[in-house]
């Protein structure tokens, strides 16, 4: 499995949880120490890739990387991202192209890089971490934050479909977390609160341990880490289309 954003956070927890069940990881960040601490920490040995995912060549090389290490790859999970504390008002171009090339261009690259090799297997399993913001956008200080996210889901649902007839084992999953507690606001543009001082949040940990289920049973479609997300997600179009 090749994890990128795995330097901290859920990609670091994540990688921890699959390597404690006995997978091989490829661990791909930008921060070399910091993925060489992650991977001090698993129980089983991995590979570490210092690449930024935001350009191709980079993600090429994690490909090329995770096959010349373990010859091949089952999963891909497309975790890097970044957040930003503007309201619309206040955005500025180089907000817009940040968010999008960290949250969607990142996202696509991984996908593009990985495909051919799922294709020539006719086996595979891609997992974008997207966010609840995706779906119901209720902090306006993430505004292109939510809008990038927004389209990563439609990136990846047009992929689905596209594979669904003549790769129907290559599976394609979307992944909505809530509030995580990680430094993720605390490396927001423009700064931020805190993620861990939010209430109602989740550990890393136990969303890690959700992804893992999923890579596990190759369950495809939207998946969200919590329980009432549905419900809550419902509940928003309704009182969307009621104009409340």
């Amino acid at each position: 499995m090749v994890v990128t954003g795995a330097s901290a956070g859920i990609g670091a927890a994540l990688a921890a949880e699959v390597a404690r069940r006995g997978g091989e990881v490829v661990l791909a960040a930008r921060r070399q120490e910091k993925l060489e601490e992650v991977a001090r920490t698993l129980p089983r040995a991995c590979a570490v890739v210092a690449a930024d995912v935001t350009r191709r060549d980079d993600v090429a090389r994690v490909v090329s990387t995770a096959l010349e290490r373990f010859r091949k790859v089952d999963v891909w999970v497309n975790n890097a991202g970044r957040g930003i504390s503007r309201s619309v008002a206040d955005l500025t171009d180089e907000d817009l192209d940040a968010m999008f090339r960290d949250n969607v261009k990142s996202a696509v690259y991984g996908m593009q890089a990985i495909l051919p090799h799922f294709q020539q297997r006719r086996r595979g399993h891609i997992v974008n971490v997207s966010s609840m913001l995706a779906r119901i956008p209720f902090a306006s200080f993430r505004s292109a934050y939510s809008a990038a996210k927004h389209a990563l889901n439609s990136l990846t649902e047009n992929l689905r479909q596209d594979l669904a007839k003549d790769y129907p084992d290559i599976r394609v999953t979307t992944v909505m977390p809530g509030v995580v507690y990680t430094d993720f606001g605390l490396h927001a543009l423009g700064g931020g609160v805190d993620s861990r001082h939010i209430p109602g949040g989740q550990a890393p940990e136990q969303v890690a341990a959700i992804l893992a289920d999923v890579i596990e049973t190759r369950r495809g479609g939207d998946v969200y880490t919590r329980p009432d997300a549905v419900e809550r997600v419902v509940q928003y179009l309704r009182d969307l289309a009621a104009d409340r």
